[in-house]
């Protein structure tokens, strides 16, 4: 599958809508941003499972805002709609094959139950 290019309009049908979504967040002038692109989108095409997005935060300030990006390019990942990772900085291609398998082997139960326990506290 190859990557999704999400804007403030789709952006929350896509997290919600789909098991689990990496997102990159980036930028045409960011050369880290170039260099992780390759990586992601062959990563894209190695999971069809997982939902690929792209987020263009020139294009979409408001959206890179409300996220609370200051560093691109950044990897989000959710899962069930909820956020489990997020990390700035280019990865090497092991290292978001290691995330992807990560986020597909948590037991989302336990990770729910966590997440009501920090919020009581």
């Amino acid at each position: 599958m190859s990557t999704v290019n999400l804007t403030a309009e789709t952006f929350e049908q896509t997290v919600t809508g789909n098991d689990i979504v990496l997102v990159d967040w980036w930028a045409e002038w960011c050369g880290p941003c170039k260099m992780f692109g390759p990586v992601y989108d062959k990563a894209a095409e190695q999971h069809p499972d997982v939902v690929f997005g792209k987020v263009d935060t020139e294009d979409q300030q408001a959206l890179a805002a409300g996220a609370g990006i200051s560093s691109i390019p950044t990897l989000m990942a959710f899962r069930d709609g909820m956020l489990v990772f997020r990390q700035p900085g280019a990865l090497p291609a092991r290292d978001l094959e290691s995330v992807i398998d990560q986020v597909k082997k948590l037991d989302m139960d336990d990770v729910r139950a966590k997440m009501a326990e920090q919020q009581k506290a």
